[in-house]
């Protein structure tokens, strides 16, 4: 086996998948592209991103003033009545980086999330792997079982022939035709397996599968497991997840420290009243007031919550460290797991290669003996039955490499639509991030926003 590097060739199945082959046939590119485009899990999970984008936009308009109007009419009971009007602004000047790093955590998770709808991504995308395997698989398992039904037909009319003119007893017809009966219930279970294939096809994909395509080449090994392993624990979208987590832990114990420092506020305020009497309404006094205040404050005693908080989140960092070595462990798991299963494939595939062959000339070499007398019709049967099931075997191990080759990219964190140059627009994480980063408030911003919103729902 060739040792190419290992993203090259896992693209350059991919495009040879999608250059070589009919047009009229649905290719394994089809099924992934369906799934990407059509996935109603891919759209939730980028919903999910957006709203942690609009997270750091909240964790960011702390920094900013904060305006507030109020109007009151009051009447009393002595007969003056008054009414006013003023607006108030607020601003934190200052608080030792609180809000920085509120705002820095905020980021990491979105770093965070984003890695998980590459987790997502690759989910999607191995789930109509699967499908188009089971699907084509399943058509090649009633294709057989058609094949089988054929061939013990003619076997119980010859059976039947030679019962008319007396060479074999009636038990001999009876076991052709219990044969047949079960051939016959094994195609029926094989056209369900098809069906239920299908409508597997059609949840990953969001369409029916027509006419499958031949898969593309099995995609190169890395030079070996331990490199494999290498790739999983640079590229794995669930590693750089948990990566980011940690971070954002990191700054959470921070900021939960950060809590205790003093906090440098100001404020400006500015009304207008009017009062007014029922003896004499016409006649009103009005008073205007405008006042600025800069405050410095520092809780000293919250009743045990600030070391609470404080412990609270370095138990938040201690899970997120222990959950990082998890997925680093699961990683290597999955890896190692997908590279047994394409050895155990491989090694099945040549047995049962060998298999066939033989049972291949046994079953001939049986019905020639049984025409001369000197087998059995239940001898025919059983050396027909013994190939059917070396031929099912071979479909399912063909499958399971197939299958288990893509297990390994999604294991290495490279199935994704951008490693595997699937030639098609892909979500752009980034841009509705930077339309709402900054919290944007005015009309020009918000016309921004929504055109990205526009773009953002054409491309899903």
């Amino acid at each position: 086996m060739s040792r190419l590097p290992f993203r090259r060739v896992a693209a350059a199945s991919v495009l040879t998948l999608l250059t070589a082959l009919p047009v009229a046939a649905e290719s394994l590119a089809d099924a992934m592209v369906s799934a990407y485009r059509h996935s109603p899990l891919m759209d939730q999970n980028r919903a999910v991103l957006r709203a942690a984008d609009e997270d750091v936009a909240q964790a960011v308009s702390t920094l900013r003033p904060v305006l507030d109007w109020a109007a009151t009419h009051r009447l009393s009971s002595g007969g003056v009545n008054s009414t006013s009007f003023g607006l108030e602004a607020q601003i934190t000047l200052y608080d030792w980086g609180r809000s920085q790093l509120d705002i820095d955590a905020k980021k990491e998770l979105v770093l965070a999330t984003r890695e998980s709808l590459v987790d997502v991504e690759q989910q999607v995308l191995l789930e109509s792997v699967r499908s188009f395997f089971d699907v084509r698989s399943s058509a090649e398992q009633v294709e057989l079982q058609q094949n089988s039904v054929r061939v013990l037909q003619q076997e119980q009319q010859a059976a039947q022939d030679r019962f008319d003119v007396g060479e074999i007893t009636l038990t001999d017809v009876s076991l052709a035709n219990a044969q047949l009966a079960s051939s016959r219930a094994s195609l029926a279970a094989a056209q369900g397996s098809l069906e239920i294939a299908r409508e597997g096809y059609r949840a990953a994909t969001g369409g029916a599968p027509g006419a499958l395509a031949a898969p593309p080449p099995l995609p190169s090994l890395p030079e070996s497991l331990a490199a494999a392993r290498g790739i999983g624990q640079r590229n794995h979208p669930t590693m750089k997840q948990v990566q980011h987590q940690a971070a954002a832990a990191e700054l959470g114990v921070a900021s939960a420290k950060a809590e205790r420092n003093p906090r440098l506020t100001g404020s400006l305020s500015a009304g207008i009243a009017r009062q007014s009497s029922r003896q004499a309404p016409d006649d009103y006094v009005t008073g205007r007031n405008a006042e600025a205040s800069v405050t410095l404050s520092q809780r000293l005693y919250s009743g045990g919550q600030l070391s609470s908080v404080l412990r609270q989140q370095m138990a938040r960092r201690d899970e997120a460290r222990a959950l990082l070595l998890n997925a680093a462990r699961q990683i290597d798991l999955a890896v190692g797991q997908s590279w047994a299963n394409i050895d155990v494939a491989r090694a099945q595939i040549v047995a049962i290669n060998q298999q066939i062959s033989a049972a291949q000339q046994a079953y001939d070499g049986v019905r020639e003996e049984a025409t001369l007398g000197a087998r059995t019709t239940l001898d025919v049967l059983d050396a027909e039955q013994s190939l059917l099931e070396a031929r099912a075997n071979k479909i399912d191990a063909e499958a399971n490499l197939q299958l288990a080759h893509y297990q390994l990219l999604s294991a290495m964190g490279l199935l994704t639509v951008e490693n595997l140059q699937l030639g098609i627009p892909t979500y752009d994480p980034s841009e509705y991030y930077n339309a709402v980063r900054d919290a944007p408030f005015t009309s020009r911003q918000g016309e921004n926003l929504d055109r990205v919103l526009r773009a953002l729902g054409k491309s899903n």
